[in-house]
């Protein structure tokens, strides 16, 4: 089974609203085993909404449409419906009751404009929405396969209402047309390398015509792998799902630092507190000493629930006297070096490790621009240091040159950050 998800609205194609609607659909199909072959957006244009169920209907099983419900003259999807049909729209009385006793709860006169909540195409079927004035539309269309026509469910595009009704009388349907056969889903997550570099580490496991199939996508320098297997019991989809988890890993090893919805600082946070048990005091503590991040590293680490247990405190020098009067770095070594240097990142470090009596200290200093490169130091350039429990002298410092805007280079040095904290913590070199 497999569907197209279409949703109406001029603020969607105008970019003023984010189509949340498609992305949580989506995964609920996965869960009714049924593929998505497409997203479309149209405008508030009836004869466009015409055209697009018409060219979803020979394409689809299940067309679900969002949006275009309302009371106002912009509101034309129930009309487009109907006209797909080549029927006309009658008044449904119960949904008429329902309107008036929906604004009578309000004690407010009903618009006469509601009205048109309650015409639906002759021969389809009305969902009650027991969340807003907008009833949904259940209609069959022939332009699919003989014998085989595409479902077509309308739904409010208010968020609220449509999952609830997607959820209450849509869903079951699915699932019965579906059988048992499910999608599942798993995300697992990198930052080092680039999805090229990934993509070549995991091989034929990327093969297009393999189920599980493996996919790569990209946000914030996050390198994601997303593994869909679809089949039939879903026990059998589960064990082929976590085959091929083992094979990502397997290919991957330590690159990998959480799946689903696990961010990297959450990552970093369950190595520090996950070895407790066998630490010192302050062992697995941690503090910051930051510069063109502007705090940005605290944040990430904070947001974690439970960091008082592992952070510390930190800094934010973002001015030379700064990080000589409150870390303690040299002067001179300022002048000699500049504040992005590899001498200068590992003195705020030092600094900051014997200042917070920590176990571990992670120190950034470089260029976030849009100003302030040089040939020798473009924008983008970061010195960032990590230091150790083993002596005043374990620090290691490396240079990175980020790419992006002044947002993407601060974001990505704190995961950058936080990546050489985690295999420091690992006890394994950076493998990149």
């Amino acid at each position: 089974m497999n569907a197209i998800i279409l949703s109406i609205g001029d603020e969607l194609v105008l970019g003023q609203t984010v189509d949340t609607n498609s992305a949580w659909l989506s995964q609920r199909l996965a869960g009714a085993g049924c593929a998505v072959l497409a997203h479309v957006t149209v405008g508030d244009d009836q004869a466009a909404i015409e055209a697009a169920i018409r060219q979803a209907a020979g394409r689809c099983d299940v067309l679900l449409v969002t949006g275009g419900l309302g009371p106002t003259a912009d509101d034309l999807t129930r009309q487009a419906i109907a006209a797909v049909l080549g029927v006309e729209l009658e008044l449904s009385q119960p949904w008429v009751e329902q309107l008036r006793e929906f604004f009578r709860q309000r004690q407010r006169p009903m618009p006469q404009a509601n009205t048109i909540q309650a015409m639906i195409p002759r021969g389809a079927r009305m969902i009650w929405n027991h969340n807003g004035t907008a009833a949904g539309i259940h209609a069959r269309l022939s332009a699919g396969e003989p014998g085989r026509p595409t479902e077509l469910f309308a739904m409010p595009g208010v968020p609220g209402e449509m999952f609830a009704m997607f959820d209450r009388d849509v869903m079951g349907r699915l699932l019965a047309r579906a059988g048992s056969a499910v999608i599942l889903s798993r995300a697992l997550h990198t930052f080092g390398l680039g999805e090229s570099a990934i993509a070549q580490l995991l091989g034929d496991l990327m093969r297009r015509d393999r189920n599980p199939l493996v996919g790569t996508t990209v946000s914030g320098g996050i390198v994601s792998l997303r593994i869909n297997a679809r089949f039939d019991p879903r026990q059998e989809a589960e064990k082929q799902l976590a085959a091929t988890e083992q094979l990502c890993r397997q290919a991957l090893g330590d690159l990998i630092y959480g799946a689903d919805d696990q961010t990297l600082a959450q990552a970093v946070a369950h190595l520090l507190t996950g070895n407790q048990q066998r630490a010192t005091t302050n062992v697995l503590s941690v503090t910051t000493a930051e510069s063109c991040t502007g705090g940005l590293l605290a944040k990430y680490l904070t947001d974690v629930p439970g960091s008082s247990s592992y952070f510390r405190r930190g800094w934010v020098t973002y001015a030379n006297e700064a990080k000589t009067e409150l870390l303690g770095v040299a002067a001179d070594l300022l002048a000699r070096h500049g504040a992005v240097s590899e001498p200068v990142v590992r003195a705020m470090a030092q600094g900051a490790l014997a200042r917070a009596g920590a176990a571990y200290a992670l120190a950034i200093s470089g260029i976030a621009g849009p100003d302030g490169g040089t040939p020798d130091k473009p924008v983008g350039t970061v010195w960032i240091a990590v230091a150790g429990p083993s002596s005043p002298d374990d620090v290691t410092a490396r240079r990175f040159v980020m790419p992006g805007d002044r947002q993407m280079i601060r974001d990505r040095a704190v995961k950058m950050a936080l990546t050489l904290l985690r295999f420091r913590l690992l006890g394994k070199p950076t493998p990149f």
